[in-house]
């Protein structure tokens, strides 16, 4: 029963313990719960309408399509597509540099994929393509498996073609397998419905392995900016390397390349800068990076830069598209570790980015649909000597801020790539690549920002900074293939440490009311006398159930396993002394006649040890023994005022068979030396499993879990007599009414009606 009292309530109800609740309240759970199995085995079945169903799920152009309202959308679609398609253009051809391929094969990676994911994808706003991180991802793929140049030239001095050009192939070659490879990961993790794989990379994670992504983008296009030959390096320290080898030749520097780039890199700064703080007041944010390849393509082809200050440019752009090509499958033996890595991160990526935007637009996004999508865009697109992409934060930034509504905006941002790629792209081979390099790092503004994230870690959560700061490391210094994998194993070892070394409390009663909290973060508290209630906030498993026991025990004070055996040694002297007739009851207590008598600690030490650890039995003796007394001979057993002890397992969501013996360990060794123990809080699914492990016997039993701590400690004080403790006479006189509790903290005496239960 509640009875609301203006801002205070007061509930009568019994006592519960897990037990003792209704019959028909069982039986109407497992009524419930056999309805739901019936559901679920109906759900199995096939059905026209559910049929329909998967055939929407696997392509949702299917359910948005027929409903595209073409007045209200399909300007601002062409719009945004036109806008999406000139960025997609050049940041393919930005890319592509990351990957080690000519720049044009960046624009069938930013062609192909926009076609599958028009069908497949969920989300209605980002633009699928390229992204840097993975273009750098796959480029360390590519370096690793090309032939130094000593050795591609001695395999290439029998063949009639020339070096760069089979260099280039193979490059393509590789960069395509590994595309396909990371293609069929994503499309078997989607088709086994294990999309939330992903949960495990956290947002520390991500940020920290991006920025050090950046990082390496930033380094490895330094030898574009400079016009500097810089060996590959793909171990570990590698991007040291890489920095060695450019400061040990910046007496080579372009200074042609060097000053178009910094001009270029400063000017789509600002923009950009620009476009960020004005979006609100900009109809369409300014397209700088068109803009900037415009004129940087004239000069270059006005004043013949190529020639007379010995840029590189981007060259030959071959018009349409190459045949497709077979992967090649001694590359998928050697590169499964690194197309994995692509896989996750670049579907990490896409899923983040589309989850803001359906947040936004309030629609929903499938993961396991967008790694299907995610799957099939790169195998279509590595078959047609492409590589791989997710999506671009700034490019989808693009699409969503010129208006676009739905993947139209998307098809006709391919129709631009298009258009380039069979009929404009001889347009740009006078562009330097410095240029190129340098819009590549402008799009990694944001990403390089992220160092900011650390001292808002800091302030937030310590465990989250350091996740950031490790992955930031791991990925600098070990690469980003095998940074990510150690990235992943630290962030899971702080998990295990955090639950490994969980911070228990003691409660304690507040206010006189039903609320408990941690002792030290509270002064008005109220401790019954002989109760302590220990609190564990984590799982319990093998890794910390040796840690619980020895926060139990220091919350408690003592050792029950010490005080169990000090009390059977203490008993077998009892023993001897009455069979001997030398020990005598009063009822002050024990009298010795003979204090002669000796007995060797060393024999009760060594000989049988395993006796001093099993229950005291007193039976068999003609007086009862109260262990808080003086015992004969001096006898020192320590004494102990705790009677009762409350386990709070409220945050305990699961144990082990490691844990659970040590469990039953821990309590049996309180429940023999009359230590009442009692689980509160527990799951139901918690004591079923401990009632199918066989967790409960004669001293270990079922009876010891009650609902709430205070429903415990009710029960304590009905159960233990509190007449004769110890209570001041204002204690006494509140025991003899229920108590009211107020919203503001405070307690007023208030005499009702409850049931017997209740009362003590």
């Amino acid at each position: 029963m509640i009875e609301p009292i203006g801002n205070q309530y007061v509930v009568a109800r019994p006592v519960y313990s897990a037990n003792n609740l209704s019959i028909s309240e069982h039986s109407e759970m497992r009524a419930e719960e056999s309805s739901q199995l019936k559901c679920c085995k109906s759900q199995a079945n096939c059905s026209t309408q559910k049929a329909k169903k998967i055939a929407l799920s696997l392509f949702p152009i299917a359910s948005w399509l027929p409903t595209y309202q073409i007045k209200e959308w399909l300007l601002s679609d062409i719009v945004s597509g036109i806008s999406t398609g000139l960025v997609a253009v050049l940041q393919g051809l930005a890319f592509a540099l990351l990957v080690t391929v000519p720049p044009s094969y960046g624009l069938y990676a930013a062609f192909f994929p926009v076609l599958v994911y028009f069908f497949l994808g969920t989300s209605k706003h980002i633009s699928v393509g390229p992204f840097p991180v993975l273009s750098m991802m796959v480029g360390a793929v590519v370096v690793k498996l090309t032939p130094s140049e000593s050795t591609a030239a001695l395999e290439i001095s029998n063949s009639s073609m020339s070096n760069d050009s089979s260099t280039d192939e193979y490059k393509v070659m590789v960069a395509a397998t590994v595309t396909v490879l990371s293609g069929i990961i994503q499309l078997l993790m989607g088709v086994l419905r294990v999309g939330f794989l992903v949960i495990y990379l956290s947002e520390s994670l991500i940020s920290g392995f991006t920025t050090a992504a950046a990082v390496h983008v930033l380094v490895s296009q330094l030898k574009f900016m400079l016009q500097l030959t810089v060996p590959a390096h793909t171990d570990p320290f590698s991007i040291f390397k890489v920095l060695n080898s450019v400061f040990t030749q910046i007496e080579k520097t372009n200074i042609a390349d060097l000053v178009t780039s910094l001009i270029i890199l400063v000017i789509v700064f600002v923009v950009k800068e620009i476009n960020q703080r004005y979006k609100a007041k900009l109809p369409v944010p300014i397209p700088i990076e068109l803009i900037m390849t415009v004129i940087a393509t004239g000069v270059s082809y006005g004043f013949d830069f190529e020639n007379r200050f010995k840029v590189a440019v981007v060259g030959e752009m071959k018009r349409g598209f190459q045949p497709p090509i077979a992967p090649d499958t001694q590359i998928f033996q050697e590169t499964i570790g690194d197309s994995f890595g692509i896989a996750i991160v670049g579907f990490v990526v896409a899923f983040s980015v589309a989850s803001v935007y359906s947040l936004k637009y309030d629609y929903p996004i499938d993961g396991n649909q967008e790694l299907i999508a995610l799957g099939l865009s790169n195998i279509f697109s590595g078959s047609f000597q492409g590589f791989a992409g997710s999506t671009a934060l700034s490019r989808s930034g693009v699409q969503e801020s010129t208006g676009g509504k739905t993947q139209i905006a998307g098809i006709l941002s391919a129709i631009i790539v298009l258009i380039v790629i069979l009929a404009l792209g001889f347009l740009l081979e006078p562009l330097q690549k410095s240029v190129l390099a340098a819009l590549a790092l402008g799009n990694l503004k944001g990403m390089l920002m992220q160092f900011t994230e650390i001292r808002r870690l800091w302030r937030k959560d310590k465990y989250d900074c350091l996740i950031w700061i490790m992955t930031f490391i791991f990925a600098i210094v070990l690469g980003l293939g095998l940074g990510l994998a150690a990235s992943v194993a630290f962030q899971l070892l702080t998990i295990v440490f955090r639950t490994q070394f969980p911070k228990c409390s003691t409660l304690a009663n507040v206010g006189r009311s039903n609320i408990y909290k941690n002792k030290k973060d509270y002064s008005d508290m109220y401790e019954p006398e002989g109760v302590k209630i220990f609190r564990c906030p984590a799982p319990i498993y093998f890794a910390n159930i040796h840690f619980f026991k020895q926060k139990l025990i220091d919350a408690v004070g003592f050792n029950p396993l010490r005080i169990l055996r000090k009390r059977n040694k203490a008993l077998k002297k009892i023993r001897k002394l009455q069979k001997k007739g030398l020990l005598q009851v009063t009822p002050k207590g024990f009298i010795c006649t003979n204090d002669g008598f000796k007995d060797s600690d060393d024999e009760l030490d060594n000989n049988e040890i395993e006796e001093l650890d099993q229950p005291i039995h007193t039976s068999d003796l003609p007086f009862q023994i109260d262990w808080n007394a003086d015992l004969p001979l001096n006898m020192v057993v320590p004494q102990i005022s705790l009677h009762s002890l409350i386990l709070d397992f409220s945050a305990v969501s699961f144990l082990d068979i490691s844990s659970m013996r040590g469990l039953k360990t821990i309590l049996q060794e309180f429940i023999r030396i009359n230590v009442d123990v009692y689980i509160v809080g527990s799951d139901d699914d918690f004591i079923e499993k401990l009632v199918q492990c066989e967790f409960f016997d004669d001293e270990v039993k079922d009876s010891i879990f009650f609902l709430t701590i205070h429903d415990a400690v009710l029960h304590i004080w009905m159960t233990k007599d509190y007449n004769a403790s110890k209570f001041n006479a204002s204690q006494e006189k509140e025991m003899k009414f229920d108590f009211t509790i107020n919203t503001n903290g405070g307690l007023r005496n208030r005499e009702c009606q409850v049931p017997v239960e209740t009362k003590f």
